[in-house]
This record gives C-alpha cells, sequence and structure tokens, in this order.
C-alpha cells in the first residue's frame, strides 16, 4: 500500500491530486506552526514554503514538537523542514529564516501560491501578511490561539471581511514563544525576567544536566552544544555562589554581558534587525550614583528608572532575594520562591531586569507601575488548543481548494463549559464597506524607478485622467508607504527624488488617498521595477488589476500559464458561476474601481493578467 493510498481514500482522486500539486505558504513555525506542518504533509501536500524569523528557545520545546534540545538555539524554519520531512520525505519544504516583512517577499512572490496559511503570534505581522493576500489577490487562512481558545477563518479579497476589517484591541495577553529570542516590545523583556530569569535564579527552573544536550556528528551542531553546556555550567556555578559578595557580578555579567555577546556572534540574526549592546558591570558601577526621585507628580512608583538606577536596584533586589531564599532553604532544602506581582522584591528585581534588557535591545524603558500591571496578563500556550487549530486550517484548505470557499465557516474552539460541543461555527461575514485595507484597490505598476520621480509619478499616473491613463484622483492627495509620509499638499521635499532614492523597492506598496473625496479608500500601487525595454510596445509604465485567476474554479490550480483564448473563456465561466471574485473579461474592471478597460489600451500578458499601457509624458 503506498503512503498516499489513505489520503487518496479519504479526498479522492480528483481533489488529492489538487492538494499535491497546490504551493502553499505557511508563515510562522512555532505553536500552531509545528502542528500544521506535520498536518500539511501528512495530509498529502507536497509543495510548501515556510517563513519565520525566531530560533528556538528551551521553553519552546514542551508544545513545539518538532523542535529537540540539540536545535536550541537554531532557526525555527529550517528545523521545523528537516523535522517534518521525517514524517513525509516526499515533500517538497522551502524554508526561510526570514522576517516576513522583508523585501524579497513581495507581492509578486506571494502571487506564486494557491494559499497562505498563518500561524503567528503578533498583529503587526499578520496585518502585513493580510495585506499582501489581499493585494495579490490569495485566499489567507487566519489562526491564533490564547491558552484554552482558538479560532481559524478563511480571508478571500471582496469574498470575505479582513483582518482589518473588525478594529483589533491591544492584546492584554501575551504569547511567550518568541521572548528569549529577539525582544523588540517591553512586555518581551517584562515576561523574561518574570518567567525565565526569575525562575532560573529563585524557583523550579529548567534541567540543566549537560548529559541533555546529545552530541551530533555534524561540527555546526557540535559547536552549539559546546556553547549551551558552557551556559549550564556558568548558570550552576553562579548558583554556588549565591550569597558571596561577587554574586550580583556574577549573574549581571552572565545574563547582561556573556549572554548578549553570544547573541552578538550569530551575525545572520542581525542581518535586517538592529544588534543589541552589552552592558558591563564594572562601567556602570562606576558611574555617578543614582538617587531615586519621585515624578513631578509624586508618585515614585510612576518614575521609569534611567539606566544607572535599574542598575542599582537589580543588584539590591537580587541581594534581597538570594538572602529570603537561603534562609527558607535553611528549613527545607527544596524551598524555592514564586513570583509574585504583590511582592515588592520580585516586583524591583522584575523591573530593573526587564528595563536593563530593554536598554540592551533599544526597547522603552518602563515604570515599575507599567511592569506590575503588564506582568499579570501572561497566559501559556497550550499545545492541545495549537494542534485542534492547526487540524481545523486543513480542513478549511481542503475546501479551498475543492472550490467550496463559500461553505467554509469561522471556527471557534471555546473553554470546556457543562454544555456540550467545543467548536461554534459562525457564518464568514462580507467585507465592510468602510475596511481602509481590504477596499482599497489594489493596483499593479510596472515602472522605472531608477528614474522615475515623485512628481512624475503624481503627475502621470495619480493626477492624470483615466482618458490619458492616470487614476483621475485630485491634486490633493497623500501618499504613504507603509507609516512612511513620502507626500501630501503641504509636504513636497521629496517631488524631485526618484523612487529609488525613496527606497522604493520591487514589492513596495504606495498607499494613495485622494483627500478631497471623503469616504475614498484609497488606492494601493504595488511597485515592480520595469524599463521601456522590458516594458510592452516601449511603454514608460503599465498598470494592471487583479492578477490571480479565482481560486474557487479548481481547474486553474496549479497552472501558471495559459493561452489567451483558455484565459478569457476561465474569465467567462467565473463570472457565469457568479463568485464575484474576477470580472468577466467582455467586462471593465471599472467595476471594481479599478481602471476602465477600453478594447485598444489591453493586453494579456504571458501569465494571463489583463494590463494597460501608457507612455509617460515628460514633465
Amino acid at each position: 500500500m503506498s503512503r498516499e493510498s489513505n489520503n487518496i481514500a479519504v479526498l479522492g482522486q480528483t481533489l488529492h491530486q489538487r492538494v499535491a500539486s497546490s504551493r502553499v505558504l505557511m508563515v510562522g513555525a512555532g505553536g500552531i506552526g509545528c502542528e500544521l506542518l506535520k498536518n500539511l504533509v501528512l495530509s498529502g501536500f507536497k509543495n510548501i514554503e515556510v517563513v519565520d524569523l525566531d530560533t528556538i528557545d528551551l521553553s519552546n520545546l514542551n508544545r513545539q514538537f518538532l523542535f529537540q534540545k540539540q536545535h536550541i538555539k537554531k532557526s525555527k524554519a529550517h528545523v521545523a523542514k528537516e523535522s517534518a520531512l521525517k514524517f513525509n520525505p516526499a515533500a517538497n519544504i522551502t524554508s526561510h529564516h526570514a522576517n516576513i516583512k522583508d523585501k524579497e517577499f513581495s507581492v509578486e512572490w506571494f502571487k506564486g501560491f494557491d494559499l497562505v496559511l498563518n500561524a503567528l503570534d503578533n498583529l503587526d505581522a499578520r496585518r502585513h501578511v493580510n495585506m499582501m493576500c489581499l493585494a495579490a489577490d490569495v485566499p489567507l487562512i487566519e489562526s491564533g490561539t490564547t491558552g484554552y481558545l482558538g479560532q481559524a477563518y478563511v480571508i478571500k479579497k471582496d469574498v470575505t471581511e479582513c483582518f482589518d476589517c473588525t478594529p483589533k484591541v491591544t492584546p492584554t495577553t501575551y504569547p511567550v514563544c518568541t521572548i528569549r529570542s529577539t525582544p523588540s516590545a517591553p512586555i518581551h523583556c517584562i515576561v523574561w525576567a518574570k518567567s525565565y530569569l526569575f525562575n532560573q535564579l529563585f524557583g523550579n527552573s529548567e534541567e540543566e544536566e549537560e548529559e541533555a544536550y546529545q552530541k551530533e556528528t555534524s561540527d555546526e551542531n557540535a559547536q552549539e552544544i559546546e556553547a549551551l553546556a558552557r551556559e549550564t555550567e556558568e548558570l550552576r556555578k553562579i548558583k554556588e555562589a549565591m550569597g558571596s559578595d561577587e554574586y550580583g557580578k556574577a549573574v549581571f555579567d552572565k545574563i547582561f554581558t556573556g549572554d548578549i555577546q553570544r547573541l552578538l556572534s550569530m551575525e545572520d540574526m542581525w542581518k535586517n534587525r538592529t544588534p543589541p549592546t552589552p552592558l558591563y558591570y564594572d562601567e556602570l558601577a562606576a558611574t555617578m550614583q543614582a538617587q531615586m526621585t519621585s515624578d513631578v507628580n509624586g508618585l515614585k512608583d510612576q518614575h521609569t528608572w534611567n539606566v544607572r538606577e535599574c542598575f542599582d536596584m537589580f543588584v539590591d533586589s537580587l541581594t534581597r532575594l538570594s538572602t529570603r531564599l537561603l534562609d527558607a532553604k535553611k528549613d527545607n532544602p527544596t524551598n524555592i520562591l514564586v513570583f509574585d506581582k504583590d511582592d515588592n522584591d520580585a516586583m524591583d528585581f522584575v523591573t530593573a531586569a526587564s528595563n536593563l534588557r530593554s536598554t540592551i535591545f533599544k526597547i522603552e524603558r518602563k515604570s515599575r507601575f507599567d511592569v506590575k500591571s503588564m506582568a499579570g496578563n501572561i497566559i501559556p500556550a497550550i499545545a492541545t488548543t495549537n494542534a485542534v487549530i492547526a487540524g481545523i486550517v486543513v480542513m478549511q484548505a481542503y475546501k479551498i481548494l475543492n472550490g467550496q470557499l463559500s461553505q467554509t465557516k469561522r471556527t471557534y474552539l471555546k473553554q470546556v463549559t457543562r454544555r456540550p460541543g467545543l467548536l461554534v461555527l459562525e457564518a464568514n461575514s462580507e467585507p465592510q464597506a468602510d475596511c481602509a485595507v481590504c477596499r482599497t484597490r489594489n493596483i499593479g505598476l510596472k515602472i522605472d524607478i531608477h528614474h522615475t520621480t515623485l512628481q512624475s509619478l503624481l503627475n502621470n499616473v495619480v493626477t492624470a485622467s483615466t482618458e490619458t491613463g492616470g487614476l483621475g484622483m485630485s491634486e490633493e492627495v497623500t501618499i504613504l508607504e507603509g507609516d512612511r509620509l513620502l507626500y501630501d499638499i503641504e509636504f513636497d521635499d521629496n517631488a524631485e527624488k526618484t523612487l529609488d532614492a525613496l527606497a522604493l523597492e520591487d514589492g513596495k506598496i504606495l498607499n494613495i488617498k485622494d483627500d478631497e473625496v471623503d469616504d475614498d479608500t484609497g488606492v494601493n500601487l504595488v511597485l515592480q521595477h520595469a524599463t521601456s525595454v522590458t516594458l510592452k510596445n516601449g511603454a514608460s509604465f503599465e498598470l494592471s488589476g487583479p492578477t490571480r485567476p479565482a481560486i474557487m474554479e479548481p481547474e486553474s490550480l496549479g497552472k501558471r500559464k495559459r493561452e489567451e483564448g483558455d484565459e478569457m473563456a476561465n474569465h467567462a465561466k467565473r463570472a457565469a458561476l457568479g463568485n464575484g471574485s474576477v470580472p468577466a473579461a467582455s467586462t471593465s474592471q471599472a467595476d471594481n474601481g479599478v481602471i476602465d478597460l477600453d478594447d485598444d489600451e489591453t493586453a494579456i500578458d504571458e501569465d494571463g493578467r489583463t494590463v494597460k499601457v501608457w507612455v509617460l509624458e515628460d514633465d
């Protein structure tokens, strides 16, 4: 019996072939990602790409089962690939140890996938992938878990509401899977100080036995295991010195100097991130003695300590907690200290330690008051919850690939109660009419970014009339690239700069809004560098509307090239089905608010895309 026979029996030959030929992008290889990647390779998916920027931490191992102790400090994406291939060696998995927001992952790159699966743990990355999938017109399955709760649902442009259709509140609970790798927010440092450092020094720390790290044959892994063994020995010696005069300096030198220097030695980790800066005990001790002062309102706890104040409090609170622990162990050697946000010694320690770590990673320091409020809102990730949600994601993927996107449901995993049933199903909501993300028109723009100025783009593309090939917007427009303001009517400093000089590379998205139109949701111009040599008919730029065939047409899966006649027929067929994803080829795209196409101004490119071309006029 072949490996695929069970999948074929369950799915049927047709759907199995669609699953095997589809290209899937999975973003995130943590709690949900490990479960999901395993499910994908066992369910018949053959062509998978994985993107994750994190490295494996000891605290991940209790639920991210694709990782083992010998993998600590290695790339999650790469190790997840290696482990998943053991379940199905026939799978073709490509792994990227990178940030999904890096420029290499452009809209054009996203267009190469039939499905995108989110397994992320932060809002910023989720919003980015949501926007990219909308721009590329690729179905996205969003998922997430919080403790015993979870959800999974489909996002499809013009069919369902997107991630940003409903405003998201800044979460009061935080994931812990990436806190010890590359912190980027104060809460990461607070959780590190509370859940890791405090437990290592005063509570039940993770297993530290050197024999737990099994040596392997590869030189790279042998070096990593050796480094971990050194760290284990350092920690053991530090604990043995508890109560001595040198104890505070030993702890400080390890966690704020030695451990940071070790992170800096991993050069690949800092290619696209600001590297940390180690702190040195002797240098801080030699600075002017700190004097704790209240702020102007007299609220001492709301005063944010400077680095020397953090240093003094760290050493002092470490001594107080160590004395308490040693006294407790006199009665019972197994006694430990447990973090309590109402314990003044513990809060002093966590505040000082987290702020020193924030300083190292160029993150804003927080007051003791803020740290106390944030430290109490952390819940663990539950392996079973991740497994259930990952299974639901695959079931949603089956429906999409089987042409049943309209039958997918928002699925919620709720906490166990007296009432039966853990899963709650809810019909997909339609896109919100006023959503500034999914209601924004996405238009591809091929243009010479090296020679086109922002003013030229304004004159010939943005404000030019639709009859002459422009977008027909007023002169009072605002142009943004992410959160960066490039132009508005009162800020034209960048007008004569080329797009290249403004760091507008391939894949960058310009968001343009007409300030004279109150309800204008704007236009997203997705940039792609091209020259008059590579553009059709020697044009200076090309605009194109939606470029992917609807995923709801199963016959289109896995086909990247089409003859012009077949593409026109498929457009007409999808229009007849009334799915609302792609307009019929015989109609203009003006119905989607993109551009008005006349027969003598359009062309079908080699990928079956409807495009319109114009020549830029001189300024």
